[in-house]
């Protein structure tokens, strides 16, 4: 890895930290010693970049230092392309145009010397499977969980049987052809996930429920953790009303 590289891997590092991370952790990462690790932190202080710490104990980088938001390197546009290209397939209309915007600014914003990456990137994501139709509006369900109020729904279960509810919405979660929003449940008193192609009809109600939505995002990850299942397969998860 070239110098350059490595101090710019070396902040990115330390961007995502919350804790100190030491020298050595730092040195494992990017597969160096930790004497080109304590080198690579002075020249970065000499450049008055605000990095906290000493070695032994752990570093930390200010929260008000920032880099320019594009400084990309190549293997961080194709994540980004590649995740973009699976959302401009799978999601929402207005995530699908957000994400064929997200490619163009990233190709408008990088070098040209970074562009093939963006425009023949080594990766591809396959393309979409026909999806259920959403009968309720995405855009606003994450409008909701954002602001932290309620849903009133309509749902239709696998068996066709119709029930009302009031929900806390937590995420959509994405499956290859359906899509699925964890929430919390007012009638059941537990999380419960719904598919949106079986939403028959939504309000979305100004009243906000009781707690921050950061920490019903906690209590719904638990909950997910509780059942063995990761939080991250959201759309997965066969808990509840389908």
């Amino acid at each position: 890895m070239r110098r350059a590289d490595r101090l710019f891997q070396i902040l990115q590092i330390l961007r995502r930290q919350r804790a100190p991370i030491t020298a050595a952790a730092l040195a494992e990462e990017l597969e160096t010693s930790k004497r080109t690790v304590y080198r690579d932190i002075a020249d970065l202080l000499a450049q008055r970049v605000p990095i906290r710490g000493e070695a032994g104990t752990g570093y930390v980088l200010d929260r008000g230092f920032d880099m320019p938001p594009l400084m990309l390197t190549p293997d961080e546009i194709e994540v980004a392309v590649l995740g973009a290209q699976w959302v401009a397939q799978r999601g929402d209309v207005a995530l699908q145009r957000a994400a064929q915007d997200l490619i163009a600014k990233i190709a408008a914003a990088v070098p040209e010397r970074l562009r093939p990456f963006v425009f023949e990137p080594a990766t591809g994501a396959p393309p979409g499977v026909d999806q259920a139709p959403d009968l309720l509006d995405l855009a606003e369900v994450r409008a909701s969980i954002r602001a932290g109020t309620k849903i009133a729904l309509r749902y239709r279960d696998e068996t066709g049987r119709e029930s009302e509810r009031v929900v806390w919405p937590v995420i959509v979660g994405y499956r290859e052809s359906t899509r699925v929003l964890a929430a919390w449940c007012e009638l059941r008193q537990e999380f419960r996930h719904f598919r949106t192609d079986r939403v028959t009809f939504a309000r979305f109600l100004d009243e906000r429920y009781a707690e921050k939505p950061s920490a019903l995002r906690a209590r719904w990850r638990a909950s997910m953790s509780a059942r063995g299942r990761p939080p991250g397969r959201a759309g997965a998860a066969s808990t509840g009303d389908r």
